[in-house]
């Protein structure tokens, strides 16, 4: 018969140690998932006819698109998205939540809905047709694509930095006569510094890999991500895999900027 445990008595260690020694080999079986097709990219293709391709025309004109056009958008999700953070880290009544969820909704939606969506307001049928912006097939297409898709993460990092600043210390800042301006100038924005810049690396890394919107608004001038797609559908993985490293290269950055500046934004 099993006997009650008694106060102070550990249980047994027994008939967990099956499942604690499980867990390591499971998270390990992932991790390879993620490992294995940068390794097999390094292993299997020859890096110098790789350096090679990279200066194909092609190549070079869809990395110039990608650069400015995500330039161009981080800017603007940085320029209009850095109030609207710090308005949302301050206020928490309805009208605040229903802005948050404006903010994430394009984070959940598919980039090809997005893209749609966008379609419907800057096409030809919507701003498109009632200006002469060429809004499509454009590089202001480009730009509008990666904000809509893009400019949710520096706003929900950037709020998540706000909203890890000790009111007190504001407070303090105001009580020795230094107005709101200067309190966010030498209080706020630099304890919030590793968060902002943080989101901003996010949102220049997911602006270049934007595909599915930018397809959808603007397939010309063509950016990495549709110059990958376009690649492989014409001539194979091979004609693809050159851009695809540029954009992996960027991919790489971002992790290692993003852990210089110490403020990974998933903790």
């Amino acid at each position: 018969m099993s006997r009650t445990l008694s106060r102070g008595e550990a249980p047994s260690a027994h008939g967990g140690a099956g499942v604690r020694e499980l867990v390591p080999v499971l998270g390990a079986v992932l991790l390879l998932y993620f490992v294995v097709p940068v390794a097999v990219l390094v292993v299997t293709y020859s890096p110098t006819a790789l350096a090679t391709s990279l200066t194909d025309a092609y190549v070079v004109d869809a990395a110039v698109t990608s650069l400015v056009a995500a330039l161009c958008s981080t800017a603007i999700a940085v320029a209009f998205g850095l109030p609207l953070a710090y308005w949302l880290s301050q206020n928490s009544g309805p009208l605040a939540t229903a802005a948050l969820g404006a903010v994430v909704l394009p984070l959940v939606l598919p980039p090809v809905v997005s893209g749609m969506l966008l379609l419907t307001v800057v096409g030809p049928g919507g701003l498109g047709g009632l200006t002469d912006l060429a809004l499509t097939r454009s590089l202001l297409g480009v730009v509008a694509a990666q904000t809509f898709v893009a400019s949710p993460f520096f706003v929900v990092t950037a709020k998540a930095a706000f909203d890890g600043i000790d009111a007190h210390l504001e407070e303090a800042s105001r009580s020795l006569g230094r107005n709101w301006t200067e309190t966010m100038r030498s209080v706020t924005i630099p304890l919030a510094k590793p968060g902002i810049l943080a989101g901003l690396v996010l949102t220049f890394a997911r602006a270049m890999g934007e595909f599915g919107a930018t397809m959808m608004l603007a397939y010309y001038p063509r950016t990495l991500p549709v110059q990958i797609w376009a690649s492989f559908i014409s001539d194979g993985l091979d004609a693809a895999l050159p851009v695809a490293v540029v954009l992996l290269s960027v991919a790489l950055g971002t992790l290692l900027v993003v852990r210089a500046l110490r403020a990974t934004p998933w903790r």
